[in-house]
């Protein structure tokens, strides 16, 4: 059964709206130019009220590695995702947590080289002159499906909805799907209907 995250949590309500709708991961943004950033000690507010059994990820850009470590350790995080220009060596840096490698497709050559990166998964986003994640826009979903399938666990995210993500899962069978902006009422705010119907969605494939 695909499992979803909800990213973009900013605050406690929305999280335990994820939590109670059945998401098993829910994502921290620590990139302070996003609308959906959250103070790492909000997040660790959050993160020690939560039960285990729901996974936090802390999404990152292009951030020192000593800062990464200080957050992760601060906030609990079971999960590392980079969304920037990490390198591969970049990424092998953080033992005792799983690392998520983002990238945003644009076209077919957006796949080449993407093996390098040997992590726990790859989540692929769609692609925006102006943002890093969080677009609300959907990528050219046959550009994935017609790739090999990879070795690592698969997360789609990139304009998934209720109305969507069916197809969604049906085409690309990813492991995990991960909506945000798609789910709020105003960025960084969560509306708890659509991450309801998202939920019923997804368990009703």
């Amino acid at each position: 059964m695909v499992k979803v995250k909800i990213c973009g949590i900013t605050n406690l309500e929305d999280a335990l709206a994820a939590l109670f709708f059945g998401a098993e991961a829910i994502g921290f943004v620590f990139y302070d130019k996003s609308p959906r950033y959250i103070r790492p000690q909000q997040a660790k507010n959050i993160s020690r009220i939560l039960p285990r059994k729901i996974k936090r990820v802390g999404v990152f850009v292009n951030a020192e590695v000593a800062k990464v470590k200080r957050i992760a350790k601060l906030c609990n995080l079971d999960i590392l995702q980079f969304h920037g220009q990490e390198s591969p060596e970049y990424c092998q840096k953080f033992k005792g947590y799983k690392v998520i490698k983002a990238f945003r497709i644009k076209a077919k050559e957006d796949l080449e080289g993407i093996s390098r990166y040997k992590t726990f998964a790859y989540l692929f986003d769609s692609f925006s002159r102006t943002k890093l994640g969080g677009t609300g826009n959907k990528f050219n979903w046959k550009i994935l499906a017609q790739a090999v399938r990879m070795e690592p666990v698969i997360f789609v995210s990139g304009g998934l909805t209720a109305e969507n993500v069916r197809k969604a899962v049906k085409l690309l069978k990813p492991d995990w799907v991960d909506a945000s902006s798609s789910l709020e009422s105003r960025p960084g705010k969560k509306n708890h209907q659509k991450i309801k119907r998202f939920m019923q969605a997804v368990r009703s494939i």
